[in-house]
């Protein structure tokens, strides 16, 4: 399984950025995929799912601001930003479970300056 994530990059906050994850070695029209990031001194945290039906999950401190969506004939899910926050500032991550197994990509860094 290979998660590449793209598309981070430093914006003024209440500035969009949209992220994509490139995925392989998974069927992916029926697997959930999510976005999670992590902020420095942080825990990782949920930002957001789309499952395999299309339905959407996201964390509280992102909603109405970021839109996941995912395109099965690409292979690729994506996270729309907007309204970018200072607390935004994290390392994005793409995320996939595969028999009881989580998998990640690297990362993409995303920063939200004043």
């Amino acid at each position: 399984v290979q998660l590449q994530a793209s598309g981070g990059g430093s914006v003024q906050a209440g500035g969009s950025l949209r992220l994509s994850c490139a995925a392989s070695g998974i069927i992916f029209s029926i697997r959930d995929m999510g976005w999670y990031r992590q902020a420095p001194g942080g825990q990782r945290e949920l930002v957001a799912i789309i499952y395999s039906d299309g339905s959407t999950k996201y964390g509280d401190s992102v909603k109405g601001r970021f839109t996941i969506s995912r395109d099965n004939a690409k292979n690729a899910v994506h996270l729309q930003m907007s309204s970018l926050d200072i607390e935004d500032t994290a390392v994005y991550y793409c995320n996939t479970r595969l028999r009881m197994t989580d998998y990640w990509g690297k990362g993409t860094q995303v920063t939200v300056s004043s």
